[in-house]
């Protein structure tokens, strides 16, 4: 059996609010699109369990359509509610395509509240404390990317009322992208409940919280990879058989989505996610994971957008290479970014006193912006490209 599907002018959350509403109930499943543009091969049905499709690139730059069923991003609502403080109000600050964006939907949705949307394009913390004061349940939730955060955090030095409405809420989940350990501190310090979340459009948006899974959501790591299991996972990519059979595997009865990413589980059943496992190059005969080498990078001052790929080497075959966004650059992931940038002697010294010699980025390439995927990440391919011509804006 099948549903029709339905194309949603994401640039209008509220009108995405009310098609969730009536696919929740049973009606037409909903597919948010970024510009309203329906492609020529979006099908007009989905199969009757499906509720949302989520297009995403995923780290690939390969678009993928996810399907979701309705139990599936319901249980998603109710593990959140279960790990946080209960049902409450959000504030939608995330655009309705992507999966966190809908997660804040659905689940005020569930909690039978109404989000307050902050208008779609440049984030503004100003305007995000506003919308904040308006909530009226006593428990109050956003969901940020990291450099939304880092926005909020630098207004908040200087404006109370920034300050105060980030202490407001009860929790603010922060995903999308690795968070730098000083930003979860530097927030934490300030009085900010931040959670950061880990999950995908696959697991119906974040499914592990500061580490730990949430409802019935089961962590393993198989070979190295980091596999999910639990109620909130997608049906499997729609028009594409292939590729669902590559992602999800049934493993003693249950079945499991393949990561992709890279990770470990401690003895108290934490996981810590390194970085992609397709992220590793060998440099000089080393493996050299460029998640890790990114992670440190970010940590430094000026650098919390920048994003370490690969490129050829006539003597070590491949070394990483830091690509950044200009400072004030509009590229949503680098709010954060200050003027004076790392020399790359010291940066590569901060690197090698971590990770070693051969993690040492090989140069810092400076851009006017970083390119984006439609999902609003980093095109990892489209940098590789351009460094790999060996054409940086500095060494």
């Amino acid at each position: 059996m099948t549903r029709p599907l339905l194309p949603v002018d994401a640039r209008r959350p509220l009108d995405v609010l009310d098609a969730l509403r009536e696919a929740l109930a049973g009606g037409p499943a909903v597919a948010p699109r970024t510009d309203g543009h329906v492609p020529a091969d979006l099908p007009a049905t989905v199969p009757q369990p499906v509720a949302l499709v989520v297009e995403t690139s995923g780290s690939s730059g390969v678009p993928k359509r996810v399907m979701l069923p309705a139990d599936a991003v319901l249980a998603g609502a109710a593990a959140a509610d279960g790990a946080l403080s209960g049902p409450g109000q959000w504030v939608l600050a995330l655009p309705a395509h992507y999966v966190a964006g809908t997660n804040v939907l659905v689940r005020s949705i569930a909690a039978g509240t109404e989000p307050e949307v902050l208008a779609p394009g440049h984030f503004d913390p100003v305007a995000f404390a506003a919308a904040a004061r308006r909530l009226e349940h006593p428990v109050r939730y956003a969901s940020l990317v990291p450099a939304q955060l880092a926005a909020v955090l630098d207004a908040a030095e200087h404006d109370v009322d920034v300050a105060d409405a980030a202490r407001s809420f009860a929790a603010v989940l922060v995903g999308g992208q690795a968070t730098p350990a000083s930003l979860v501190d530097r927030a934490r310090a300030s009085g900010v409940a931040v959670v950061r979340t880990y999950g995908s459009s696959e697991t119906s948006g974040g499914c592990v919280y500061d580490g730990v899974p949430v409802g019935r959501t089961r962590v393993a790591v198989v070979d190295g990879q980091v596999e999910l299991a639990g109620p909130s996972l997608a049906l499997g990519y729609l028009g594409d058989d292939a590729r669902t059979e590559a992602a999800f595997v049934v493993r003693d009865g249950e079945r499991w989505y393949r990561t992709g990413d890279a990770g470990t589980v401690s003895d108290d059943g934490v996981l810590a996610v390194s970085g992609r496992l397709d992220d590793v190059v060998v440099s000089g005969g080393e493996k050299v994971s460029l998640g890790l080498v990114e992670r440190v990078v970010r940590e430094q001052p000026g650098l919390a957008g920048a994003v370490v790929v690969r490129a050829p080497h006539e003597r070590w075959g491949e070394v990483p290479v830091v690509v950044v966004g200009e400072p004030g650059s509009p590229a949503p992931h680098l709010l954060h970014a200050t003027p004076r940038l790392p020399e790359l002697p010291e940066l590569r010294a901060v690197v090698c006193a971590a990770l070693g010699r051969a993690a040492a980025p090989d140069r810092l390439v400076l851009l006017p912006e970083l390119p984006l995927l439609a999902s609003g990440k980093p095109d990892r391919r489209a940098l590789e490209a351009l460094v790999a011509g060996g054409d940086p804006a500095r060494n």
